[in-house]
């Protein structure tokens, strides 16, 4: 066995290579084509190959890790489907979203049969190993819903402490990248100690990957990001950055978070962003960006396979989480 594991960017590209087929049939074509429509814009696929990493960290790669990425990256297609009816998004990595291009109800459908199109794939893997996958994997499924209903009912409540902000993000998030690293080991064999390491790798990196997504809307270099700046701000959402603030600072400074609420101008954006400097809020959220990266590489440190395999892991979690996009 080589020490070393395939990279990203090369695993990657096999992925791509084999996932770039159309997945459904042609009739009704309607449905067909809204299923097929967000797959073919292409994503980073960061779910998907991290199954496949961590899989190979234990052995070559099989068919059976090849079936559970292309499930985990329908499954989060079709999250993205529905929490965009539900949001109404206008726009998903740049284009119309599915719901905006064909229409709500077609695009419910679109996303339930990208839901079973993954079971599809799921059920093609070896008898002996299914049943602990089918669990991961349905346990995951329910999670994410809880953490969207989660962040559905934060909209509408006044207060939201930021512990249940992080719990939000780590079912909604979180969970979902933490069961790809744990299926792809489980598949090359992996015993429940590394499957369990693996799986907090997962979840502390999809958490510090979220705290960075926070602070680059406030923070983020307008060239750098590719999107205007104050997004969250105008858009009224209970970040880690709005939290924190609102549970540090002075009284009067959260009536302007307050107020800022019912404003609907821009000039709003620097008032807040001036609220979370002066609350020292952007530091915050760069040491606990650094816990949760810590954390993560404490777990991957555990895993027992040598130091050399891990390499191409390590190097994708700094690239995700040095990232100024």
């Amino acid at each position: 066995m080589s020490n070393e594991i395939t990279t990203f960017e090369e695993l990657s590209n096999q992925l791509e290579s084999r996932f770039q087929v159309r997945h459904f049939p042609d009739q009704p074509q309607k449905l067909y084509d809204a299923a097929q429509y967000l797959l073919s814009i292409k994503g980073k696929r960061v779910r998907p190959v991290l199954c496949l990493m961590s899989n190979e960290l234990f052995g070559p790669l099989m068919d059976d890790a090849y079936f559970a990425a292309f499930a985990i990256e329908l499954f989060h297609n079709f999250t993205l489907v529905h929490d965009d009816i539900m949001d109404h998004a206008p726009l998903r990595r740049g284009q119309p979203t599915v719901h905006e291009k064909f229409d709500s109800s077609t695009a419910l459908l679109a996303g339930d049969v990208m839901l079973v199109k993954a079971y599809e794939y799921l059920n093609k893997i070896n008898v002996k190993t299914l049943p602990s996958v089918l669990l991961l994997f349905n346990e995951t499924a329910a999670k994410v819903c809880e953490g969207q209903q989660m962040d559905m009912d934060f909209e509408s409540s006044e207060h939201v402490a930021l512990q249940d902000y992080e719990k939000m993000i780590a079912l909604k998030t979180s969970v979902l990248l933490a069961a790809s690293m744990q299926m792809g080991a489980l598949l090359g064999g992996a015993g429940l100690g590394n499957q369990q390491n693996l799986y907090e790798v997962g979840k502390n990196l999809g958490m510090a990957f979220q705290v960075q997504d926070d602070y680059l809307d406030a923070f983020g270099d307008p060239q750098k990001f590719g999107k205007k700046i104050g997004g969250d701000i105008l858009a009224n959402k209970k970040t880690f950055l709005w939290l924190k603030a609102m549970q540090d600072a002075p009284d009067l400074k959260k009536k302007v978070l307050k107020d800022a609420a019912a404003d609907t101008s821009e000039e709003k954006i620097q008032k807040v962003i001036t609220v979370y400097k002066e609350c020292s809020v952007d530091e915050w959220a760069m040491e606990l960006k650094q816990k949760y990266f810590s954390k993560a590489l404490a777990h991957l440190d555990e895993v027992a396979v040598v130091s050399q395999r891990k390499k191409a892991l390590i190097n994708l979690a700094h690239m995700l989480l040095d990232r100024e996009f």
